[in-house]
């Protein structure tokens, strides 16, 4: 399994999760699939990744909006590629359109194959057991306009992950109390910071904070 979980933040920010996304991949000219969190104003999100990844020699990229009806085809091209990048946005919209598509399983397939599986933000969320984290806290939350119930996820990894985080008492105070109450791990990032995930290795990049049991931890 390989994964690379960023939180946001710019291009500098980043710089060393590319780094690691690269060497996952670890081939020459590769495809990399692009998934936009929603169709609206995705072809100036897919210009703007593009233009970046391109610095890495990368030439061949898919753009895959998954909520417009999309042909077998494309599909296809997608789940053959070497890398799927989920974008970031609304967490709650964005998985409601990827079980529409029944692509959750797809996904899970793509991975287990040998696929590069990155997220920044949402598409980081996603990757988890559920979306819980799109909700809390009640101050910096995603709106669940599509009023969706379910919020089980991927499930690829052990652990729940919390992006753009801000390092304040508020903030410890509400995963504190979750972590107790649900008795699971958070990882929590500032933007520019992530988690790299290759087979059985975990990897902090940047500082991070861990949140188990009612207690905080730095890491890094």
């Amino acid at each position: 399994m390989k994964l690379v979980l960023y939180s946001g933040g710019d291009e500098k920010d980043n710089v060393h999760l590319d780094k690691a996304f690269i060497e996952l991949i670890g081939k020459k000219n590769p495809v990399v699939a692009f998934i936009p969190s929603s169709s609206y104003l995705s072809e100036q999100e897919f210009k703007t990744f593009v233009r970046h990844y391109s610095k890495f020699r990368i030439t061949r990229f898919i753009h895959f909006p998954i909520d417009v009806p999309f042909d077998r085809i494309l599909f296809q091209e997608v789940m053959r590629s070497d890398a799927i990048h989920m974008a970031g946005g609304n967490t709650f919209y964005f998985l409601n359109s990827l079980r529409k598509a029944k692509l959750l399983p797809e996904l899970k397939k793509f991975v287990a194959r040998g696929g590069v599986l990155t997220g920044l933000s949402a598409g980081a969320i996603l990757m988890t057991e559920n979306i819980d984290m799109a909700a809390y806290p009640e101050f910096d939350r995603d709106e669940n306009q599509v009023n969706i119930s379910n919020l089980s996820s991927l499930n690829l990894v052990d652990f729940l992950f919390f992006p753009h985080f801000k390092n304040s008492a508020r903030y410890d105070k509400v995963f504190k109390s979750y972590t107790k109450l649900h008795q699971k791990v958070i990882y929590a990032c500032p933007d520019g910071a992530g988690l790299v995930v290759n087979e059985e290795e975990l990897r902090f990049i940047g500082r991070c904070y861990a949140f188990s049991n009612g207690h905080k931890f730095p890491i890094n």
